[in-house]
């Protein structure tokens, strides 16, 4: 079946429970998916219909995706089988549950893997959050590469699906930090049959029905949020037209056009002289035709091209992520070598009766029973937590969620999120009362949507809220006060958290959120992410001015007092991040110590696969405008020791990073600032035994020159004293 414009942008899709139900549904629910032939033999199962494969653990709870859609696939009647951490180093662990009827379906699991693998720095890191005991090296690099290799080793003639975070923002040529090169999509490499990408409950259920009907997988070539391998240059019809976008504009001679209205004619050197008589020339201009946008496909430069050549791989990333709305967006091609990858539009994102039904499964909410005793840290963290929405529309350059869950807010009843807590608090052992966050990618976002459906299909923003909020943006928080208060009366509920991220760009258009949130569910600490304080680094991430940091703090601070409570802002901030030079690190690191904040831990930027910013890192374009060979470069930071220094400037008060901030302002031209007093950042002395960290990493003089200040690019000094907010200041534990 080939794609059309009715299955693919304009027909509804098909609702997730309306499916006739597999005839194994006759099974029943298994207590917890399957792990062993001796438990598939406990279930009267002789197969599985579909394995999944995930680089986690498994843990029975919604929040895991291979639990989540194992029980949405059950729920559609299949018997579903998981091959949990495998030892990737031959084949023989991927043939622990035998040959799927239907097909494998790999994932990395909830996070890639090479963010799971290595620190900003590039460090192996020593746990895993998503192991029994925290215990490392349980996966490989590129895992759903390796895992859908040896899928297809063990069984060559068994269908091979790959998908969740890892395979989503891996499905083009994209810029791998860890090796820094642009390597290909994952498709070619994993030799998978399909990759789905997004949030995969429509393609998964639709594909599993499909299959299981006798259909070949190489002839569903309709399911949105799909990408497959197809010959170059294929398209699904005769009449799809294929719109090329594999190069930038490039400026071109410039034509003088002949005036219509002329009353004699153009002279041209050596053209014989006109007959008599009056002359008038007409000239017809034609036009392309305008394409059926849901039979056409774009195509971006090729892996070859985008690996060879940085402005190409901005152009590449910016085409990409204008064509990401599902209400518009096109078919995208991108070849490599002498075959394409081919991705259908992303998915519809799912309604709150389909989000219900999805988080209604008969979770475990417990981690397998193979594991015993053994601590998830993953799981520790989130077992009293509630998803109550996904998506996010902030569109964070540095942030992969957008590209993966998507713009557009898919939330869960109120029914359906009371009906959860309650099973938290009748099954999830060691709850004592508390619900450690009612959120999801952000806070507050929850049924937030454009105004106008019509308006939010055409749409081609990559942000409702930057620079401003959007006017077309409802930004009602009544029916999360009335989530929150709801919570609260559960009987059993002493107290609600908010754990989530907040954005306080949209907080402070609702005073009487702030009041409720503040008064019920802070407990001490409310983290908010304003990310950096100069404009330069904002611009680049798409985040809010501190304008509507200062207002947020100012509500914070009247109704926590109006409460009678201590409470205290954890700011979250990025070092490192493109666009931000030594004078912004330095600036933000006089904010923090004029704010009195000393951060414990902190972030430098990690360029993860296909984000906007990393695109600048790589590119040293920007592609939030218009791509051509003459941009503007984005300052990027790439050494080790300036990462170390931006990095020091937010730690400005450990004395281990003083040696590197006091070369560096004195290269800046900023000695003033070194010295004993309140007004000074950091001290003239170093305490015995520290200072160390960086003696034999740090060269004596920097590979490239720090900038100095000037009149244009003036550091801000303090003008006083540092202003403490509290008898004891923040001091945040991790960062965003």
């Amino acid at each position: 079946m080939i794609p059309t414009s009715s299955n693919l942008q304009s027909e509804p899709p098909k609702p997730l429970f309306s499916y006739r139900k597999y005839w194994a549904k006759r099974f029943g629910i298994a207590p917890f998916l399957p792990m062993s032939r001796a438990e598939m033999d406990v279930l009267g199962w002789d197969s599985c219909d579909i394995i999944l494969v995930t680089g986690d653990a498994y843990i029975d709870h919604p929040s895991f995706g291979m639990a989540l859609v194992g029980r949405l696939l059950e729920a559609q009647g299949f018997r579903v089988g998981i091959i949990s951490q495998p030892d990737w180093r031959s084949a023989k662990a991927f043939k622990t549950l035998g040959k799927p009827n239907l097909f494998f379906g790999a994932t990395a699991g909830n996070m890639d893997s090479m963010v799971n693998r290595y620190t900003s720095d590039r460090k192996i890191r020593s746990d895993d959050a998503y192991t029994p005991n925290a215990e490392p090296n349980k996966r490989p690099d590129h895992a759903v590469v390796v895992y859908a290799q040896r899928c297809r080793e063990a069984y060559p003639d068994a269908n091979v699906i790959i998908g969740s975070i890892e395979a989503s923002l891996r499905r083009i040529a994209h810029y791998d930090y860890w090796s820094d090169k642009v390597r290909r999509s994952v498709l070619p490499d994993s030799k998978a049959d399909m990759l789905i990408f997004g949030s995969a409950e429509r393609a998964i259920v639709d594909l599993a029905h499909r299959l299981a009907a006798g259909e070949r997988i190489a002839d569903i070539r309709d399911l949105r949020g799909t990408a497959f391998m197809v010959p170059r240059g294929w398209l699904p019809a005769a009449d799809w037209a294929e719109m090329d976008s594999s190069d930038v504009d490039a400026p071109g001679p410039l034509i003088r056009h002949t005036d219509p209205y002329a009353m004699e004619p153009e002279k041209s050197q050596g053209s014989a002289p006109p007959e008599s008589g009056q002359v008038i020339q007409f000239h017809v201009q034609t036009r392309k035709p305008k394409l059926d946008r849901a039979r056409t496909a774009i195509r971006l430069p090729s892996y070859e091209q985008v690996a060879d050549d940085p402005v190409l791989y901005a152009h590449a990333s910016r085409t990409f992520h204008l064509e990401s709305n599902p209400g518009n967006a096109r078919a995208l091609i991108q070849g490599h070598g002498e075959r394409d990858v081919w991705l259908n539009p992303p998915p519809i994102p799912l309604t709150t009766p389909e989000m219900d039904g999805v988080f209604a499964a008969p979770f475990q909410r417990k981690p397998h029973p193979s594991y015993g005793d053994a601590k998830i840290p993953a799981f520790d963290m989130i077992r009293f937590s509630i998803n109550i929405m996904r998506g996010c529309f902030g569109g964070c350059t540095f942030c992969s969620i957008t590209e993966h869950e998507g713009r557009i807010i898919q939330s869960r009843s109120e029914e359906s999120i009371l009906n959860e807590i309650e099973e938290i608090r009748d099954k999830t052992p060691g709850f004592t009362g508390t619900i450690s966050d009612l959120g999801g990618p952000t806070a507050n976002m929850y049924r937030l949507a454009c105004k106008d459906p019509k308006i939010e299909s055409s749409c081609r923003r990559l942000s409702c809220v930057f620079p401003g909020i959007c006017e077309n943006l409802n930004t009602d928080h009544a029916p999360l006060i009335q989530l929150y208060r709801k919570a609260r009366a559960i009987k059993g509920v002493k107290r609600v958290l908010i754990g989530s991220g907040l954005r306080y760009d949209l907080a402070v258009r609702s005073p009487e959120y702030v009041k409720e949130l503040v008064t019920h569910h802070v407990g001490g600490y409310l983290k908010i992410a304003p990310e950096h304080t100069e404009e330069g680094p904002l611009a680049h991430m798409m985040k809010p001015a501190m304008d509507s940091y200062d207002a947020f703090k100012t509500m914070f601070e009247k109704f926590s007092k109006e409460a009678g409570k201590e409470q205290y802002l954890i700011p979250y901030f990025i070092a490192a991040h493109p666009g931000t030079t030594d004078v912004d690190m330095l600036n933000l690191a006089l904010w923090l110590k004029s704010n009195n904040f000393r951060l414990d831990q902190v972030q430098t930027f990690l360029p993860t696969p296909m984000a906007i910013a990393t695109a600048m890192y790589h590119s040293q374009r920007n592609p939030l405008r218009k791509v051509t060979r003459d941009s503007e470069t984005v300052e990027t930071v790439r050494t080790g020791r300036q990462r170390r220094l931006h990095k020091a400037f937010l730690r400005y008060h450990d004395p281990e990073n003083w040696p590197l901030l006091r070369d560096a302002l004195k290269e800046m031209g900023r000695a003033e600032l070194i010295g004993n007093g309140k007004k000074h950042l950091i001290p003239s002395f170093q305490p015995v035994g520290t200072g160390l960290r960086h003696k034999e990493a740090i060269p004596s003089r920097p590979a490239k020159p720090l900038q100095r200040t000037s009149v244009r690019n003036t550091v801000r000094t303090p003008a006083r004293a540092p202003v403490r907010l509290s008898p004891k200041p923040p001091r945040p534990t991790k960062a965003r």
